[in-house]
């Protein structure tokens, strides 16, 4: 007769049944990947749905208008002039592309609450046909 080897932990359950035991990372997975607010239907203020895009195209338009100053600076000093000519086109490129992806953004934004206020009309439309 063979004697099951024993975990290292000390329990005297076999490695099948570990297996078999269920947990909960399933639904905290689930909960973890959504935001509360696509759960809870509470209405949110304008700045707390649009803050982050407009966080971004601010920063995005002081690094545009620092690499302005910088690329200006190239033309009219002649010390560190090759600085200048380096660091402002990268300052403006960074700028530009942070405010344009905070413009384009806020569209996207519109969108999905536009989308999600049709589906709770239409889930409210359901529940008020189908729970009778």
């Amino acid at each position: 007769m063979e004697i099951p080897p024993r975990s290292p932990d000390g329990s005297e359950k076999s490695p099948q049944s570990k297996e078999l035991v269920t947990s909960n990372t399933g639904s905290t997975l689930c909960m973890s990947s959504r935001s509360e607010s696509v759960w809870t239907s509470a209405s949110r203020s304008k700045w707390e749905i649009y803050h982050k895009p407009v966080i971004v195209v601010s920063v995005g338009a002081a690094i545009f208008l620092f690499g302005m100053v910088i690329t200006s600076l190239s033309c009219f000093l002649t010390k560190n002039k090759k600085v200048y000519k380096m660091c402002g086109p990268a300052f403006l490129s960074l700028g530009l592309m942070l405010l344009v992806c905070g413009l384009v953004w806020i569209p996207i934004i519109r969108k999905k609450q536009k989308q999600r206020q049709k589906s709770q009309f239409l889930q409210s439309l359901k529940s008020f046909f189908f729970n009778r």
